[in-house]
């Protein structure tokens, strides 16, 4: 921890847990650090990065907070929902890092570890998947070094992540509360303690200069074609199943879950897309996944997954 809080300190990158998906850790107010994540990751620089914190007080310093945010501040920090506020004006996010946005996207991981880190670093940590860009998420830290190995300075070791799907994005910014990226907290929760509906997920064009992390069209995304909600397997097809519908199927197949629960569905989906896509395997076939609840995050996940690729060939698509 003391050695990974000074690569930070010093502008490195760290790859970390959460109880999402583990994080590619560099100072937020650096942007020679911010430009090192963006260039380990192959991501595309308007993309801002959100800046995980220790506490809220951290959070207050960066972003506005209205009784909404403090509302859902309360219910759900720390833990995986990020808030994206109009900047503080003693924000140190650097510019970079907000993809030269005047708002900020906020979180404090549940993660001990994590947010020990972060306290020990100094200061709010932007924190992408630790993935090259556009590839299956890591949940442990061998995913992480799949990827990343080479490009960083260094792992703090956590274990597997427990949640495995990305944060809840809501955004903050006017009348509306708008949900950008359904995750590891149910839309319902979040406007129950709201008092008001969310205004719908938005998927935004691949040439458009997103407004939160995570809305390009293509996410996610494994070497092999996703085709979805699939209720059997084609010739030369994976299976990426749900609930056993693919049972006795005679090709390679990885049940996200057998008895059909959504929280273990969510928890073994990037491990399991991996798995599948380091098969070698061409196309994947995903059993139909229940839209409610934490299947919502799921769905957003594969149909990510699944788009089409800008420049990729049949293959990719």
């Amino acid at each position: 921890m003391v050695e990974a809080a000074a690569i930070l300190r010093g502008g490195g990158l760290v790859a970390f847990p959460t109880e999402t998906v583990y994080g590619l850790g560099g100072l937020a107010s650096n942007p020679r650090a911010v430009a090192g994540i963006y260039r380990a990751k192959g991501r595309p620089s308007f993309n801002p990065l959100i800046a995980h914190v220790a506490d809220v007080a951290a959070a207050r310093r960066e972003g506005r907070f209205d009784a909404r945010a403090e509302k859902l501040a309360a219910a759900f920090w720390p833990g995986p929902l990020t808030l994206v506020l109009p900047l503080a004006e003693t924000a140190s996010v650097c510019d970079l890092a907000r993809a030269g946005l005047d708002s900020v996207a906020l979180r404090i991981p549940a993660n001990q570890a994590a947010r020990g880190l972060i306290a020990a670093a100094g200061g709010p940590v932007a924190a992408p998947s630790a993935n090259i860009s556009g590839h299956v998420s890591p949940a442990t830290p061998a995913h992480v070094l799949a990827d990343l190995s080479g490009r960083i300075d260094a792992v703090l070791n956590g274990g597997a992540c427990p949640v495995g799907v990305e944060s809840t994005i809501v955004a903050l910014l006017d009348d509306s509360p708008r949900l950008l990226r359904p995750g590891g907290v149910p839309r319902a929760e979040i406007e129950r303690v709201l008092g008001e509906p969310l205004a719908g997920v938005e998927v935004e064009d691949e040439s458009a200069a997103p407004r939160a992390p995570g809305l390009l069209a293509s996410h996610y995304a494994p070497r092999a074609v996703v085709r979805l909600n699939a209720d059997s397997l084609w010739e030369g097809e994976a299976g990426l199943d749900f609930g056993g519908r693919f049972a006795g199927a005679p090709a390679k197949v990885l049940d996200l879950s057998p008895e059909g629960d959504l929280a273990e569905a969510a928890a073994n989906l990037f491990t399991m897309l991996r798995a599948l896509d380091a098969s070698g395997i061409a196309h994947i076939a995903v059993a139909a996944i229940p839209d409610e609840d934490l299947g919502e995050a799921i769905n957003d996940r594969l149909r990510r997954a699944a788009a089409p690729r800008a420049g990729a060939g049949p293959a990719a698509a």
